[in-house]
């Protein structure tokens, strides 16, 4: 009895635990509190299934139920056979059709909506924007507006965006669980899907597809802004000239030398230069987060250009530039910290 009550605490324990955990998370960072139209119809499936598979489950229950009861091994019955019922061809066909027709109810709502999130017959008429998926950073080319960003992409509440993806190398996954569905970044060609958020906010968004020792740490954000909000963005993103941008101290103009010196900008573009080996870093002092997942100060600056490699394992950046002493460093994240394009920033945003 001792064993046996051992095991039912501690599977009460895990379960409890499992519960408990699974309520803790970010709501902007959850498919259960659609913020979006591609979420909201995935929630509407979820739901659907949730229901069906429920009714299945209670409904085996409750005849697993009955015949435990009805049919248990009765005193004085030991020898006693039941009728039975092997090739019935009633219960065979019920229990055929049953499952066909729920895969039915499944499926049919689940291809529609397929279809209709990746529905781009009416792209020419809302914004458009080449998305390239990296080893471990997200770029985004403004179609038809002379804008890159990386890693934070910014985008007019209540409107369709549509996102045209593909990888430069292996393939990932864009998923922002608020406000869209998943959709593959494959390296041999476009796929498109459309994505539409219901209110302002920062809306956090993960690599769904394994691609690689810091898959986990790809992550990145999508900043909804008003209308009015969007379009002086445009404006200041558009009108940045980072020649003009003059560091605001001595010690950040020394970045800048250092920063040209060690041919940073071979990889990383400020402004609307289509160089895209590394993260775009024009709009990099209003980020709220380093490589997508530190605290963006400029103690972790300093860390990430001394050493990138134990931040995020398997990045391209580690080995490619002359190592740099702590004075060098600071120099750097200084000049970095001070690269402000337009006060519309992801703080900001939905206040």
């Amino acid at each position: 009895m001792k064993g046996w009550m051992g095991k039912a605490k501690a599977i009460f324990l895990l379960s409890f635990t499992a519960l408990l955990l699974a309520g803790c998370g970010r709501e902007n960072l959850t498919a259960l509190v659609p913020k979006g139209y591609g979420a909201e119809q995935s929630m509407k499936l979820i739901i659907l299934t949730t229901v069906v598979m429920g009714s299945v489950f209670i409904i085996v229950c409750i005849i697993l139920a009955f015949v435990l009861f009805k049919f248990r091994r009765k005193k004085g019955q030991e020898d006693f056979i039941p009728k039975q019922v092997e090739g019935h061809k009633g219960l065979e066909v019920i229990w055929t059709v049953i499952p066909i027709i729920l895969v039915i109810i499944m499926a049919v709502p689940t291809t529609l909506v397929s279809f209709d999130l990746a529905d781009a017959s009416d792209a020419k008429d809302h914004l458009n924007i080449k998305v390239t998926g990296n080893q471990y950073w997200w770029h985004f080319d403004y179609e038809g507006e002379d804008i890159q960003t990386s890693q934070d992409l910014y985008i007019p509440v209540g409107e369709k965006v549509y996102l045209n993806m593909i990888s430069t190398d292996v393939i990932h996954s864009f998923w922002v669980p608020a406000i869209s569905g998943k959709m593959d970044v494959n390296p041999e060609n476009v796929n498109t899907m459309y994505i539409e958020a219901y209110e302002e906010g920062v809306y956090y968004g993960k690599c769904a597809e394994f691609c690689g020792p810091s898959h986990s740490l790809m992550d990145f954000k999508v900043i909804a802004v008003s209308k009015e909000e969007y379009d002086k963005w445009v404006a200041d993103m558009q009108n940045y000239d980072p020649e003009k941008d003059k560091p605001e101290s001595a010690i950040a103009q020394e970045g800048k030398e250092l920063f040209e010196q060690n041919n940073c900008m071979a990889c990383h573009a400020i402004g609307s230069s289509p160089n895209q080996v590394g993260p775009n870093l024009t709009n990099f002092g209003n980020r709220s987060k380093l490589a997508g997942i530190e605290e963006h100060t400029k103690e972790k600056v300093i860390e990430w250009i001394q050493d990138p490699e134990s931040l995020k394992p398997g990045n391209l950046m580690t080995g490619k530039y002359p190592k740099l002493n702590d004075d060098e460093a600071e120099k750097i994240a200084e000049y970095l910290m001070q690269l402000k394009a337009t006060d519309i920033t992801p703080d900001s945003a939905g206040k």
